[in-house]
C-alpha cells in the first residue's frame, strides 16, 4: 500500500513538474491559428509591404537577435530630429534599415513644418511573445499578424507633442500633413487609430 501511494506522490509530483516547465518552454501563440485570421481591407497592404523586406515573422527575442546579427535589423535613436521614442514596454527599438531611415526623415520634415517640435513614437517593432505579452494589459491588440512582427511598422501618437500629452490640433494636423506627403510618394501606408490614438505606419519597400 505504502509503494502505490508513493508511486501515486512521485507521478503527481512528476506531473506537476512538467506542466509547469511546459508554461516555460512552449509558446504562448499559436502561429497556424493567428496565420487563420484574415486581415481587413485595409490593412492588408501593410502586411504585403512587411513580407516584401524578406523578413520572417520575428517570434521571439532570439529571432529579433538573428536578424540583428546578420545586419538586417538597426538599432533606432530613443530621440531624432523631429522625434523621441517613448519608454517601449511592448516593443523594441529596431527596424530594417528603410523604415529606420524613413522615420528619421519624417521626423525632420516634421520638425521643419512646426520650427522645431517633436511627435512621439509609441510602438516599433514587435515579436509574437510580445504581442501575448501586449494583449494581457490590451484588448485592443492584433489577435492576427501585425505588420510589427517583420520590423518595418511604427506608431505615431497625435495626442503627444514636444513630450506633452494633450490634444494640439495644429500639430497634428502638420502629422498628418507629413504622413500625407510620404504616402502618396508610395513610400508609406497609415491608418488611424482612435481607440490607440495614433498613427500605424508601415514603411514600403520603395
Amino acid at each position: 500500500m505504502k509503494k502505490y501511494l508513493s508511486g501515486i506522490i512521485m507521478c503527481l509530483i512528476w506531473n506537476h513538474h512538467y506542466t509547469q516547465t511546459a508554461k516555460k518552454t512552449l509558446p504562448c501563440y499559436d502561429l497556424t491559428e493567428i496565420a487563420k485570421v484574415e486581415p481587413t481591407i485595409l490593412y492588408k497592404p501593410h502586411l504585403d509591404a512587411s513580407k516584401s523586406f524578406g523578413i520572417k515573422i520575428l517570434k521571439d527575442t532570439k529571432t529579433v537577435q538573428r536578424y540583428i546579427d546578420k545586419g538586417r535589423l538597426h538599432s533606432i535613436k530613443k530621440t531624432g530630429k523631429g522625434y523621441r521614442v517613448q519608454k517601449l514596454d511592448y516593443s523594441r527599438p529596431y527596424m530594417v534599415s528603410k523604415a529606420k531611415i524613413t522615420l528619421e526623415r519624417m521626423g525632420a520634415r516634421f520638425s521643419k513644418e512646426t520650427k522645431g517640435a517633436t511627435f512621439t513614437v509609441t510602438s516599433v517593432t514587435r515579436t509574437l511573445e510580445d504581442q501575448c505579452r501586449l494583449r494581457r494589459v490590451n484588448s485592443n491588440a492584433s489577435l492576427g499578424i501585425s505588420s510589427h512582427n517583420y520590423g518595418n511598422s511604427f506608431d505615431i501618437s497625435y495626442v503627444r507633442f514636444n513630450n506633452t500629452l494633450k490634444n494640439n490640433p495644429k500639430m497634428e494636423k502638420a502629422l498628418e500633413k507629413v504622413l500625407k506627403y510620404y504616402a502618396d510618394a508610395g513610400r508609406i501606408h497609415y491608418i488611424k487609430e482612435k481607440q490607440q490614438s495614433c498613427y500605424h505606419i508601415t514603411v514600403r519597400n520603395y
